[in-house]
């Protein structure tokens, strides 16, 4: 079984290598309905698997001046009190913890999973929408304001489902910084996504929902994963990748919901 977990992770590793989103989409609803995995452990482990995989690609970024630090800070004053928050709140409320709350987080990853297929195939419908209401140089202080709130919704639904930090991340930052070069976005939102996974992964590791020989086996797979997938990407036009990546990400979010 963990070498299945290597493979696993070799496989959703090659696919965020390739595409640049799918991390906690593909992850998360994997161990759940293949592995059987309890819906909070796969959560929080997945979180932390998202955090140390992103930290090699904000690395990358921030070597070559592709992340806008000032973006990053603010996406993070939202969305990290709003996932320390949400986990507290299901602790507390949700019938029997962490433990009780698995046909929530079930719902909260399925409805994840349809926002983040519907941002990709909309993504520069959404840009272009952005640009001809707004313009290239919205206000400054109102963009600021809507970028904390984008956090803390980002930092609620991660909490829960491990999804959102990649393409509904990204897609936001389009709408707010239609001008800005879409590898600047990509890079901010990577950045984003390491402190926000690391938090709500603690939080879970703190509930007892982390399965650390599980999260070994999954990034002695995933790394090598992501590397190969980088270095494919270049060869696999995007037109024929979101559209596969999306059809899949609706056909496993139903399955979720309705499971």
């Amino acid at each position: 079984m963990d070498f299945a977990y290597t493979v696993a992770g070799f496989s959703v590793g090659a696919i965020v290598g390739l595409t640049g989103v799918g991390g906690g989409s593909l992850m998360t609803p994997l161990l759940v309905l293949m592995f059987g995995i309890h819906p909070s452990v796969a959560v929080g482990t997945d979180l932390l698997y998202a955090a140390i995989t992103k930290a090699g690609g904000t690395l990358a970024h921030g070597l070559k001046g592709t992340v806008d630090w000032k973006i990053t800070r603010l996406l993070a004053t939202g969305s990290i009190p709003a996932a320390a928050l949400t986990l507290v709140l299901v602790h507390r409320f949700a019938p029997g913890g962490i433990d009780g709350a698995a046909s929530l987080i079930k719902v909260a990853l399925g409805f994840a999973l349809l926002l983040t297929a519907v941002a990709l195939i909309l993504r520069k419908h959404i840009q272009a929408y952005a640009r001809r209401h707004f313009g290239d140089t919205p206000n400054p202080a109102r963009t600021a304001r809507l970028t904390v709130l984008t956090g803390a919704v980002l930092g609620a639904l991660v909490s829960i489902s491990s999804v959102g930090a990649g393409a509904l991340g990204v897609t936001a930052l389009f709408f707010l910084y239609p001008a800005m070069p879409a590898l600047r976005i990509v890079g901010s939102d990577i950045a984003h996504a390491v402190p926000l996974t690391a938090v709500a992964g603690m939080g879970h590791w703190m509930l007892g929902s982390v399965d650390w020989s599980l999260l070994g086996s999954l990034l002695i797979g995933s790394l090598p994963g992501i590397w190969i997938g980088s270095h494919i990407s270049t060869k696999v036009p995007d037109r024929i990748l979101r559209p596969i990546l999306a059809t899949m990400l609706v056909l496993v979010g139903a399955k979720l919901i309705s499971h």
